[in-house]
């Protein structure tokens, strides 16, 4: 009968971690929301009979926990560096030479990865053993905060990773944002609670993941995409794009906008077409980044100061645009406040 009950339990947290991971990753839900809190409430019952059977990494548990005093700081074992930033193309022509200078390779046009750069909160992830143990914000680069009770709770994110051969230490870094969408029905769900809204998707995903009190990141739209890793045991594919691949392989989000680019001309075709996307892209990004893709003449190349030589953020241009105003609401919350909302 235990085994039985046992079997339930984990085909269940298969079931939805899949069904997460469809939903939030890929954007392709596989059954109706109904189906899936009946499938929720059937696991959360048999949990809640069978306490022997508990497991941190049940997609039950990421409704968060008790709220917390203050956050710990966390040590990076390997330092969170930023990015250069180039405002024109000249200057990422400018890395370029620079990158092949260093390199000694004359006019040879160096492989890089091209990503989208978006517009969100910098997070460490450490798995041990394939379980995620300790999530960490960037902070000034060398120290941040634990917020691993709220991270806990992203349904895009594996508590456990998928498949096998991930080393034994695995620190992943990553990028939490918030939707357009996501932002609008937050925002929307602020004005009828009668609490304040948010200036933009970046402060609102910096906002919800910083909360003391798990239960409210729950709460909160927060999805991410990994983008690449520090600390590390064993070895990693030899090349950035094909670490990233790696990580999708363990059930990590990586951004489908990834690409192997060959040389500055197509950087900067990468760029010119990210910037024509941008506007439908349903999130927010403010630029692309641009990394060598060989992880050997990262190495080689190394850092200065806190970015590395390897890499550089080629920036969009401040989004202009003329709003008109077309009328003030007034809404009135649940509490009795009353919100002018206006209608652009």
């Amino acid at each position: 009968m235990g085994k039985t009950i046992l079997n339930q339990i984990e085909r269940l947290r298969v079931l939805l971690e899949e069904h997460n991971r469809a939903y939030y990753l890929h954007d392709d839900p596989q059954v109706p929301d109904a189906e899936y809190d009946l499938l929720f409430r059937q696991l959360q019952k048999l949990e809640e009979g069978h306490p022997e059977y508990a497991d941190d990494n049940s997609p039950t548990q990421r409704v968060g926990g008790a709220a917390l005093d203050a956050f710990e700081k966390v040590r990076h074992a390997v330092p969170m560096l930023s990015l250069g930033n180039a405002f024109e193309d000249v200057e990422v022509a400018e890395f370029d030479s620079r990158v092949r200078l260093g390199l000694e390779l004359g006019e040879q046009p160096i492989p890089y990865v091209a990503e989208p750069k978006l517009d969100g909160l910098a997070i460490s992830l450490r798995y041990k053993q394939g379980k995620l143990v300790t999530a960490a914000t960037r902070g000034d680069g060398t120290t941040g905060e634990d917020v691993t009770a709220n991270i806990r709770t992203l349904r895009a994110l594996p508590l456990r990773l998928k498949g096998s051969g991930w080393p034994a230490l695995l620190e992943v870094r990553g990028e939490v944002f918030i939707t357009r969408a996501g932002f609008e029905a937050l925002n929307a769900r602020q004005v009828a609670d009668g609490e304040k809204t948010f200036a933009n998707p970046r402060n609102a995903a910096a906002g919800s993941l910083r909360q003391l009190d798990s239960r409210i990141t729950a709460r909160r739209p927060l999805t991410l995409f990994c983008y690449g890793w520090g600390e590390h045991s064993g070895e990693l594919p030899a090349s950035h794009y094909e670490v990233l691949m790696q990580l999708t392989e363990w059930g990590l989000p990586v951004s489908p906008l990834v690409r192997r680019v060959n040389g500055l001309a197509e950087c900067l075709e990468y760029y010119e077409q990210m910037a024509l996307d941008r506007p439908e892209l349903p999130y927010e990004i403010d630029g692309v980044v641009f990394k060598v893709d060989r992880r050997d003449w990262q190495r080689e190349l190394g850092q200065v100061a806190r970015a590395p030589r390897w890499a550089i953020a080629r920036k969009f241009p401040a989004e202009e645009a003329v709003t008109e105003l077309l009328a003030i609401d007034v809404q009135v919350g649940r509490t009795g406040a009353i919100t002018p909302v206006a209608r652009l």
